[in-house]
Protein backbone atom coordinates (compact mmCIF):
# COMPACT_ATOMS: atom_id res chain seq x y z
CA UNK A 1 0.00 0.00 0.00
CA UNK A 2 1.34 3.43 -0.87
CA UNK A 3 2.35 5.74 2.33
CA UNK A 4 1.55 8.84 1.68
CA UNK A 5 3.17 12.66 2.85
CA UNK A 6 1.99 14.37 6.03
CA UNK A 7 -0.74 17.21 5.22
CA UNK A 8 1.20 19.99 3.82
CA UNK A 9 -1.00 23.58 4.34
CA UNK A 10 1.28 25.24 1.22
CA UNK A 11 1.41 21.93 -1.12
CA UNK A 12 -2.49 21.61 -0.43
CA UNK A 13 -2.78 25.53 -1.49
CA UNK A 14 -1.15 24.85 -4.85
CA UNK A 15 -3.07 22.00 -5.52
CA UNK A 16 -6.24 23.73 -5.05
CA UNK A 17 -5.06 26.62 -7.35
CA UNK A 18 -4.13 24.61 -9.73
CA UNK A 19 -7.56 23.34 -10.24
CA UNK A 20 -9.76 26.99 -9.00
CA UNK A 21 -10.12 27.78 -12.82
CA UNK A 22 -12.38 24.49 -13.71
CA UNK A 23 -16.10 24.34 -13.79
CA UNK A 24 -17.55 22.14 -10.59
CA UNK A 25 -13.73 22.58 -9.39
CA UNK A 26 -14.66 21.04 -5.79
CA UNK A 27 -14.92 17.50 -6.33
CA UNK A 28 -11.44 17.47 -8.12
CA UNK A 29 -9.80 19.81 -5.73
CA UNK A 30 -10.71 17.13 -3.07
CA UNK A 31 -9.77 13.91 -5.23
CA UNK A 32 -6.11 15.71 -5.72
CA UNK A 33 -5.82 15.74 -1.78
CA UNK A 34 -6.86 12.73 -0.63
CA UNK A 35 -4.71 11.74 -4.17
CA UNK A 36 -1.50 13.79 -2.66
CA UNK A 37 -2.36 13.17 0.99
CA UNK A 38 -4.75 9.78 1.28
CA UNK A 39 -7.04 12.00 2.94
CA UNK A 40 -8.93 15.47 2.64
CA UNK A 41 -7.60 17.24 6.24
CA UNK A 42 -10.21 19.65 7.58
CA UNK A 43 -7.32 22.34 7.20
CA UNK A 44 -8.93 21.86 3.34
CA UNK A 45 -12.30 23.34 3.90
CA UNK A 46 -11.39 26.99 4.37
CA UNK A 47 -8.96 26.87 1.42
CA UNK A 48 -11.18 25.35 -0.70
CA UNK A 49 -14.14 27.89 0.26
CA UNK A 50 -12.17 30.83 -0.08
CA UNK A 51 -10.97 29.77 -3.24
CA UNK A 52 -14.39 28.78 -5.16
CA UNK A 53 -16.27 31.26 -3.00
CA UNK A 54 -17.98 28.45 -1.48
CA UNK A 55 -19.30 28.40 2.52
CA UNK A 56 -17.26 25.99 4.47
CA UNK A 57 -20.72 24.11 4.86
CA UNK A 58 -21.00 23.78 1.01
CA UNK A 59 -16.97 22.14 0.79
CA UNK A 60 -18.07 19.76 4.24
CA UNK A 61 -21.23 19.03 2.76
CA UNK A 62 -19.71 17.69 -0.34
CA UNK A 63 -16.71 16.02 1.63
CA UNK A 64 -19.39 14.09 3.85
CA UNK A 65 -22.17 13.03 1.09
CA UNK A 66 -19.07 11.07 -0.85
CA UNK A 67 -18.10 8.16 1.44
CA UNK A 68 -14.84 7.63 -0.64
CA UNK A 69 -13.20 10.49 1.27
CA UNK A 70 -11.12 10.05 4.00
CA UNK A 71 -10.77 12.77 7.29
CA UNK A 72 -7.47 10.88 8.18
CA UNK A 73 -4.75 8.99 6.50
CA UNK A 74 -5.77 5.20 5.30
CA UNK A 75 -4.89 2.06 6.96
CA UNK A 76 -2.23 0.33 5.65
CA UNK A 77 -4.45 -2.46 4.01
CA UNK A 78 -7.99 -1.33 2.41
CA UNK A 79 -10.58 -4.46 1.53
CA UNK A 80 -14.02 -3.48 0.07
CA UNK A 81 -16.00 -6.29 -0.35
CA UNK A 82 -19.05 -6.44 -2.73
CA UNK A 83 -21.91 -7.16 -1.20
CA UNK A 84 -24.38 -6.77 -4.02
CA UNK A 85 -26.74 -9.85 -5.10
CA UNK A 86 -24.30 -11.55 -7.30
CA UNK A 87 -21.66 -11.77 -4.49
CA UNK A 88 -24.47 -12.69 -1.68
CA UNK A 89 -25.56 -15.58 -3.49
CA UNK A 90 -21.76 -16.61 -3.84
CA UNK A 91 -21.40 -16.52 -0.32
CA UNK A 92 -19.98 -12.89 0.64
CA UNK A 93 -22.15 -12.72 3.62
CA UNK A 94 -20.46 -16.12 4.89
CA UNK A 95 -17.75 -14.32 4.29
CA UNK A 96 -18.19 -11.19 6.28
CA UNK A 97 -19.87 -13.49 8.94
CA UNK A 98 -16.60 -15.40 9.21
CA UNK A 99 -14.45 -12.24 9.44
CA UNK A 100 -16.38 -11.38 12.63
CA UNK A 101 -16.97 -14.83 14.41
CA UNK A 102 -13.27 -16.21 13.77
CA UNK A 103 -11.24 -13.21 13.75
CA UNK A 104 -12.97 -10.14 15.62
CA UNK A 105 -12.97 -7.85 12.01
CA UNK A 106 -16.16 -6.08 11.80
CA UNK A 107 -16.72 -4.84 8.21
CA UNK A 108 -17.26 -1.37 7.77
CA UNK A 109 -14.83 -0.45 10.79
CA UNK A 110 -10.95 0.33 10.66
CA UNK A 111 -7.66 -0.43 12.58
CA UNK A 112 -4.41 1.68 11.72
CA UNK A 113 -3.09 -1.31 9.67
CA UNK A 114 -6.88 -2.87 8.28
CA UNK A 115 -10.08 -1.26 6.85
CA UNK A 116 -12.47 -3.75 5.61
CA UNK A 117 -15.47 -2.10 3.53
CA UNK A 118 -18.89 -2.91 2.34
CA UNK A 119 -19.24 -1.49 -1.23
CA UNK A 120 -22.46 -2.33 -4.05
CA UNK A 121 -20.44 -3.86 -6.95
CA UNK A 122 -17.64 -4.29 -8.58
CA UNK A 123 -18.47 -5.12 -11.96
CA UNK A 124 -16.77 -8.39 -11.06
CA UNK A 125 -20.36 -10.28 -10.90
CA UNK A 126 -19.20 -13.48 -12.72
CA UNK A 127 -16.57 -14.00 -10.21
CA UNK A 128 -18.07 -13.23 -7.05
CA UNK A 129 -17.35 -12.76 -4.26
CA UNK A 130 -15.24 -10.15 -5.42
CA UNK A 131 -13.00 -7.57 -3.45
CA UNK A 132 -10.87 -4.82 -4.42
CA UNK A 133 -7.64 -4.67 -2.55
CA UNK A 134 -5.90 -1.56 -2.28
CA UNK A 135 -7.21 -0.98 -5.93
CA UNK A 136 -6.45 -4.59 -7.43
CA UNK A 137 -9.79 -6.10 -8.00
CA UNK A 138 -9.67 -10.03 -6.57
CA UNK A 139 -12.27 -12.60 -7.83
CA UNK A 140 -13.91 -16.16 -6.41
CA UNK A 141 -12.75 -14.61 -2.69
CA UNK A 142 -12.83 -17.63 0.15
CA UNK A 143 -12.18 -17.52 3.90
CA UNK A 144 -8.88 -18.43 3.43
CA UNK A 145 -7.72 -15.94 0.71
CA UNK A 146 -9.80 -13.09 2.34
CA UNK A 147 -8.12 -14.28 5.69
CA UNK A 148 -4.47 -14.09 3.77
CA UNK A 149 -5.70 -10.95 2.40
CA UNK A 150 -6.24 -9.32 5.68
CA UNK A 151 -3.20 -10.27 7.21
CA UNK A 152 -4.50 -13.71 9.62
CA UNK A 153 -3.78 -15.97 7.31
CA UNK A 154 -1.37 -17.84 10.63
CA UNK A 155 -4.42 -17.53 12.50
CA UNK A 156 -6.77 -19.40 10.10
CA UNK A 157 -3.77 -21.82 9.72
Amino acid sequence: MQRYPVWDQDEARSIIAGLAHLEGATLPMLHALQEAFGHVDAQAVPLIAEALNLSRAEVHGTISFYHDFRGAPPPARVVKLCRAEACQALGCEALVEGLAREHGIAVDAATESLAVETVYCLGNCALGPAALVDGELIGRLDAGRLAEICGLAEAAA
